[in-house]
């Protein structure tokens, strides 16, 4: 089996529980998340109007990320959270404010299922998968935080080879906005690796407010990172795991660093940006 390969989009098991959690030491000093790594759809969704083919594209998950999440959780004995519904039922790595925390249109593809979603089912969406994901990432830190074991946060991705006809040069990319406790070392270490072509907030911005690390990381003054690798890369078994054993070796050093485990006092910035979202 492809490490891209999700769960079945009428897989009964998705209910009721859209979450996966794996237990891990709270000693490992790090929590691994996982937004979009499922493709699943509950029946009662359908397809969401969409041919099957669009289930195995970006626009459903993020290829390849599930399996770099729970091997390198595995690796490191560390804790993760990963999603078990489609990012185009609803995204949680978007604020609840966010225009595109339900997509009607995707690279291309118009969801009709999302056409007329209207108020009332964005927030029977967000109670029903949204709300359990972000709840038990929240309980994951509180219990790490009330054993004395404040954890530095990663989050898994993964990026496609080309953007509208442009070939993406990088093989990762490490994404952070106001603090770069941890994304400057990950940078360095990624970069002495030697034969890859590093992103330092590449392919995206990592300033993304009400984002799953601006809701959980930041809002603590937790050190963080958002991971994003190409896809063809981690489509295989075994690219998956050549890139977890990459940063299952890059990661075990830095999360038992002092540094990293203290929460930050915030500057200015991002104090500012707290309150303009409520933190």
């Amino acid at each position: 089996m492809s490490a891209s390969a999700a769960i079945k989009l009428d897989d009964p098991a998705l209910e009721p529980c859209p979450v996966e959690i794996i237990e891990g030491s709270l000693e490992s000093g790090i929590l691994i998340l996982c937004d979009h790594a499922s493709n699943a759809v509950p029946p009662d969704l359908g397809d969401l109007g969409l041919p099957a083919s669009e289930f195995e594209r970006h626009i459903a998950y993020d290829i390849g990320a599930a399996a770099v999440t729970r091997s390198l959780a595995r690796r490191l004995g560390a804790p993760a959270i990963l999603t078990q519904f489609s990012r185009l039922i609803i995204d949680p790595n978007r604020g609840r404010d966010d225009p595109t925390l339900v997509m009607r249109l995707s690279d291309g593809a118009v969801v009709p299922g999302n056409a007329r979603v209207d108020e009332a089912e964005v927030q029977r969406r967000i109670a029903r998968f949204y709300d359990p994901y972000d709840d038990a990432i929240a309980d994951a830190i509180h219990k790490a935080m009330a054993a004395g074991q404040p954890p530095v946060i990663a989050t898994v991705h993964s990026f496609t080879p080309a953007w509208r006809g442009w070939l993406r040069p990088w093989h990762v990319g490490i994404l952070w906005d106001a603090d770069d406790r941890f994304a400057k070392p990950l940078l360095e270490g990624l970069e002495a690796e030697g034969g890859l072509v590093v992103g330092d907030n590449e392919p995206y911005d990592g300033a993304l407010a009400g984002d799953t690390v601006d809701r959980h990381a930041t809002v603590r003054g937790l050190a963080n990172a958002l991971i994003e690798i190409r896809q063809d890369l981690i489509a295989s078994e075994e690219g998956a795991e050549e890139w977890a054993e990459r940063f299952a070796r890059l990661l075990a050093p830095l999360a038992s660093r002092p540094e990293l485990r203290a929460p930050r006092i915030f500057g200015t910035r991002t104090r500012n940006r707290l309150r303009r979202h409520g933190g």
